[in-house]
């Protein structure tokens, strides 16, 4: 079942992002690239190690790990760059006009959602036990100790992420309120933009926020008891016989329920994120077409003639700027 809905929703992430990259869409196409990635790994993980913990990839499974990592602060990061995005439109700035500014924007929004990530994961080597766990039907996971120093530097940042975007969600309500009739001209000046993309993205964010900040903080509380906090004793304690790899039968890991739930819920909300972003994109009249579009091209190289669902000629292609 998981790996049906892995790939389903690396599919439905990954195939409207070509359309977004043309039209600079740097905060939603960060949200469809660590969304499909996470999935994509999600499946992978879910097939190998079916049934057994073989470690049949120690490289994979160390770039595994680091893909979970990244993705744990690199969603809540695209979200909060929409987030950031709507607030500008609302405070009706312009949408980036000239190259330069577009390039600022891609600039600050790469480095909230590819750099900022990128620390995250190197800094979890800090209080990263050994090398990395294998679980049977489940794949690579990170061994990360629970200590104080994880709380700061892992647990706490996706609910601090979530707050920033949250302000920013506030701010942009707070905006449109006191500026409607501006926002409406500048809609009607602007025909890559409508109300119903601006508040399908607002409702996105608004969604993500809602999920990021409870399950944080549910998470920070399932860390902490579902394994006793250790103190933090050294650099060499904790990354003794560092090279370890753990492997664990269903039998073994599906013992502790609390590690359980932990372990589900860190494999089954990015693909809850990827099923979020297609119930507010997937059935718009671009979404559709581009969906037909990419079902046609994928039939068409197997040899099928699909025409059910072949795009309509007269149906433009439709690229929006966010």
């Amino acid at each position: 079942m998981f790996p049906v809905f892995a790939f389903l929703g690396f599919v439905i992430s990954i195939v409207p992002l070509p359309w977004h990259l043309r039209a600079w869409n740097t905060g939603t196409c960060y949200y469809m690239i660590w969304t499909a990635i996470s999935c994509l790994n999600q499946f992978i993980n879910s097939v190998v190690w079916r049934d057994n913990v073989i470690n049949w990839a120690p490289v994979w499974c160390d770039i595994s790990i680091r893909i979970m990592l990244g993705a744990s602060v690199g969603i809540p990061a695209a979200s909060l760059c929409i987030n950031r995005r709507l607030y500008q439109i609302a405070k009706v700035h312009a949408v980036t006009v000239t190259h330069a500014e577009k390039r600022r924007a891609v600039l600050i929004d790469t480095l909230i959602c590819v750099l900022f990530p990128a620390i995250f994961v190197a800094l979890q080597y800090v209080n990263q036990g050994h090398r990395f766990d294998i679980y049977e039907d489940v794949g690579c996971y990170p061994f990360i100790y629970s200590t104080i120093v994880a709380f700061f530097l892992a647990d706490i940042w996706p609910v601090i992420i979530g707050i920033i975007s949250a302000i920013y969600c506030v701010l942009s309500l707070h905006a449109f309120y006191h500026r409607r009739v501006q926002f409406a001209k500048f809609l009607a000046s602007n025909p890559s933009l409508t109300a119903s993309r601006y508040f399908r993205l607002m409702a996105l964010s608004v969604t993500e926020i809602c999920c990021t900040i409870p399950m944080g903080s549910f998470l920070i509380w399932l860390n902490a008891t579902a394994k006793p906090v250790e103190p933090w004793i050294s650099w060499d304690n904790t990354h003794y016989d560092f090279s370890r790899i753990g492997q664990y039968p269903s039998v073994v890991w599906t013992q502790d329920y609390l590690f359980v739930v932990a372990v589900q819920l860190s494999r089954w909300l990015v693909v809850a994120c990827a099923f979020v972003f297609f119930m507010f994109f997937g059935f718009a009249a671009e979404a559709r077409k581009n969906y037909r579009i990419a079902c046609y091209r994928v039939a068409k190289f197997f040899g099928f003639h699909a025409t059910w669902c072949m795009p309509q000629d007269d149906m433009p292609y439709v690229y929006y700027l966010l």
